[in-house]
């Protein structure tokens, strides 16, 4: 089962689950991220891979400060993002963990259960070919993982301020929940 984790925890976590149905975590959403660190064609060509990859239009994203060394002024656009949920979601997830060989290292759990990883080349993706008017780009992956009943932080009536820690996903339970659901494998 898995490397990191020992067996009683693994068990004990799977109990509560089945115990109660409104404890057992569920994938929310996968944001994926490119990273260009310059306005003009090369955003513009990042801009088509991320949404040829997802089918999803993506959004800039604007720099939050000048750095002189990079050439980077702040609200320049240098990135572009699109979040997908429910089954875009898991049929992007399936290919870029694919790309990845179905391992995530253990340390790129949060914890707060999200999960992140990169892909250095975005052409490693199952179905995609190198297109050289295109080029070559790495993305960025975030999972987000949240228990039923989490929107009480961001509805608009009766809103909480916090999630009880009880109520959180913790580390293990992202890693179990990705081992189970998606077949990932966890690598120390």
């Amino acid at each position: 089962m898995s490397e990191v984790l020992d067996s009683q925890t693994i068990e004990e976590i799977l109990r509560k689950w089945n115990e109660n149905p409104m404890y057992k975590p569920r994938i929310v959403k996968v944001t994926v991220n490119i990273g260009v660190g310059t306005s003009g064609e090369r955003l513009q060509k990042a801009y088509q891979v991320l949404e040829m990859l997802t089918g999803q239009k993506p959004v800039p994203r604007k720099a939050k400060r000048t750095i002189k060394e990079f050439g980077i002024r702040k609200g320049e656009n240098i990135a572009v993002m699109v979040t997908l949920r429910r089954q875009k979601a898991l049929e992007f997830l399936k290919k870029a963990l694919e790309a990845v060989g179905w391992r995530i290292p253990a340390k790129s759990f949060d914890n707060y259960g999200n999960v992140s990883f990169g892909i250095k080349e975005h052409i490693t993706i199952p179905g995609v070919k190198y297109d050289p008017e295109i080029g070559i780009f790495g993305m960025d992956i975030s999972i987000t993982i949240e228990r039923p009943g989490y929107r009480i932080i961001r509805r608009r009536r009766c809103r909480k301020k916090h999630i009880p820690r009880r109520h959180r996903v913790s580390r293990e339970e992202a890693m179990i929940l990705l081992e189970k659901e998606l077949g990932v494998r966890i690598v120390p």
